[in-house]
C-alpha cells in the first residue's frame, strides 16, 4: 500500500479525490494534510471508513510540521491541492494568497527534495493548479501546455508563481515533479462562494442571483470526479517534469450557466408562487480584472494517458443540482458558521 500525502484533502476537489482513490481500490493509503479554514470541511469525509485514511490538522506553511509527517509516514507521493482558490477573497485580502499558494509550495517541495536527497524511490509530487494562470483569451483560441502565463488577479498571480516554483524544483534538482492546469470545476460539496453553489443556493433562500457585468463571460466547465480521475490517472502514467491540460470541453457563458440552473430547480423544485426561480437574476458590477474567456485544449492527456471526462455538463449540473437538495443541512452549516453568500471582492 502506498503512503500519499495529500494537502488540501478536506476541500472542494481535495474530498471528492480522497474518495476517488478509497473507492476506486485499496492500494492508497491517503494521509490528508489541512488546516480546515473556511473552505476545509472535515464533514466532507463523514461517508469514509475512518481507517481508509488519516487526518492531520495543519498548515502547510508549517514546515516542522511538514517535515515530521514525512519522516513517519515515508510518502510515495504528494498530491498538492492545498491553496487559497477563490478570486475574489484575493482581490480583498491577497497576503493569504502569497502565503499558502507560493510560501506552503516552497515549504512542500523543499521538503520533499530533502526527503528524496540520495534515494531512488518511485516518488511523484503531482502540483495541482488552475488554467486562469494563462490569462485571458478572446473569443477564439485554447490554452495548451506551452501558452505563456499572464495571470490577472492575486489568485492567479500566486497559483502561476507556485507553478513557476515547482518545475524549478524539478529542473534544478530533479524532484519528481507533475504540473496540472485544470477548467473551472464544479459538483458536490463545492463551497458556495463559487459560481454553481452559489446560484443554487441563493435560488432555495429566494435571494437575488448576482451576474458579474453582463454575463457574457465564458468557462469551461470540468465536474469534479472527472477531475479526480485525471489527477489519479497523472499520478499513475504520467510523466515526469511534463505538465498537462484537464478540461471538460464544456465552454459555456456564465449567464448560461445561471439560467440552467434555474430551469433545473423549476423542474426539481418547483417554486410555490409559480415564478421561475430565473426571476431572481440581477447583473451587477463587474469584478476587477475580470477574464473575458476561458478554454482548455485536453489532447495531450488525452493522447498520452487515454483520459477523458466521463460527465457531459447537462449530467453533471444535475448531479450537482440534485445533490445540493439532497444536502441541506451541509450548506446550512457553512451559512450558520462562515460565509451567508454576501458578495466578495469590492474592497479596493
Amino acid at each position: 500500500m502506498k503512503n500519499i500525502l495529500v494537502t488540501g484533502g478536506c476541500g472542494f476537489i481535495g474530498s471528492n479525490f480522497i474518495k476517488t482513490i478509497i473507492n476506486d481500490d485499496a492500494e492508497y493509503f491517503p494521509i490528508i494534510l489541512d488546516s480546515l479554514t473556511y473552505a476545509g470541511n472535515i464533514n466532507n469525509l463523514n461517508d469514509l471508513d475512518a481507517y481508509a485514511f488519516n487526518f492531520v490538522k495543519g498548515d502547510i506553511c508549517d514546515k516542522y510540521l511538514v517535515g515530521e509527517l514525512f519522516g513517519k509516514y515515508n510518502f510515495d507521493g504528494v498530491i498538492h491541492f492545498a491553496a487559497e482558490s477563490h478570486v475574489d477573497r484575493s482581490i480583498d485580502g491577497p497576503d493569504d494568497f502569497v502565503n499558502t499558494n507560493i510560501i506552503g509550495t516552497y515549504n512542500l517541495l523543499e521538503i520533499s527534495r530533502k526527503y528524496l536527497k540520495g534515494s531512488d524511490l518511485p516518488f511523484k509530487f503531482i502540483h495541482v493548479s488552475t488554467d486562469e494562470v494563462y490569462g485571458a483569451l478572446d473569443s477564439e483560441g485554447h490554452f495548451t501546455e506551452m501558452t505563456p502565463y499572464n495571470p490577472s488577479s492575486p489568485y492567479s498571480a500566486s497559483k502561476a508563481s507556485s507553478d513557476h516554483l515547482a518545475r524549478a524544483w524539478h529542473r534544478t534538482y530533479e524532484l519528481p515533479v507533475i504540473v496540472t492546469n485544470c477548467s473551472n470545476n464544479y459538483g458536490p460539496m463545492q463551497f458556495p462562494e463559487k459560481l454553481i453553489p452559489l446560484m443554487i443556493i441563493n435560488c432555495l433562500d429566494s435571494k437575488d442571483l448576482p451576474v458579474y457585468g453582463d454575463g457574457q463571460n465564458i468557462r469551461d466547465w470540468l465536474y469534479v470526479d472527472d477531475h479526480c480521475s485525471a489527477i489519479k490517472t497523472i499520478y499513475e502514467y504520467g510523466v515526469v517534469g511534463e505538465t498537462y491540460n484537464i478540461g471538460g470541453n464544456n465552454e459555456i457563458k456564465n449567464i448560461e450557466i445561471v439560467n440552467t440552473v434555474c430551469s433545473i430547480l423549476d423542474e426539481l423544485k418547483p417554486q410555490e408562487n409559480g415564478k421561475s426561480y430565473s426571476d431572481q437574476i440581477k447583473f451587477v458590477k463587474d469584478r476587477p480584472g475580470h477574464d473575458f474567456r476561458y478554454a482548455i485544449n485536453a489532447e495531450k492527456i488525452q493522447k498520452e494517458l487515454n483520459w477523458f471526462p466521463r460527465e457531459t455538463f447537462e449530467t453533471g449540473i444535475k448531479k450537482t443540482i440534485e445533490w445540493y437538495l439532497e444536502n441541506e443541512k451541509w450548506w446550512r452549516m457553512i451559512q450558520n458558521k462562515t460565509y451567508k453568500q454576501e458578495r466578495l471582492g469590492e474592497n479596493i
